[in-house]
């Protein structure tokens, strides 16, 4: 019997340009080496390996999250960290928290199930796997960043063989 190769998805709500662009670049210049591999984003499902068969199922179970939502209103604001449990310095999510745990819930119980190492907490990364003199700067450099934007969908990405992540599916907030 052979098993059906198995695909790296995550699912996110990605943060719009130029604010997007911008997080991207900063998180370059704080020396992270994934910086242009990942688009700025909130995660909602980490990466997850799933078949073929789950892919399908899930993405189903993606478009029915997708219409029981309605689109919400994001503030990013100020720096947060993860350490000293993980070296990640990250932009808050400082409104919009209750409508991503809504939706991260709802997405990890359908048809991927899938256990988190640590508690959930919306956030976009600036700098992750950089020393501490960079983990400081992007902690203290973007301290007062502070960005709006109207949440309308989320995308599922897939990791390229090349360690690339790429949006390939939008699903619009359509719920009332």
């Amino acid at each position: 019997m052979t098993l059906a190769p198995a695909m790296t998805i995550g699912v996110s709500i990605p943060i719009p340009d130029p604010h997007g662009d911008y997080l991207q670049s900063r998180r370059a210049d704080f020396g992270d080496p994934a910086a242009w591999d990942i688009p700025a984003h909130i995660t909602l499902l980490p990466p997850t390996s799933v078949d073929e068969a789950t892919y399908a199922a899930f993405l189903d179970h993606c478009r029915s999250v997708a219409s029981a939502h309605a689109a919400f209103d994001v503030v990013l604001r100020g720096t947060g960290t993860f350490r000293p449990l993980s070296d990640v310095v990250f932009i808050q999510v400082a409104k919009g928290v209750s409508a991503c745990e809504a939706l991260e819930v709802e997405l990890r119980g359908g048809p991927v199930r899938r256990d988190l190492e640590f508690y959930y907490h919306p956030h976009v990364t600036v700098a992750h796997n950089v020393g501490e003199v960079a983990l400081d700067r992007a902690f203290a450099e973007l301290a007062d960043y502070s960005v709006a934007f109207r949440v309308g969908a989320f995308h599922l990405y897939e990791l390229g063989s090349d360690a690339v992540w790429r949006p390939v599916h939008e699903f619009e907030l359509s719920g009332g």
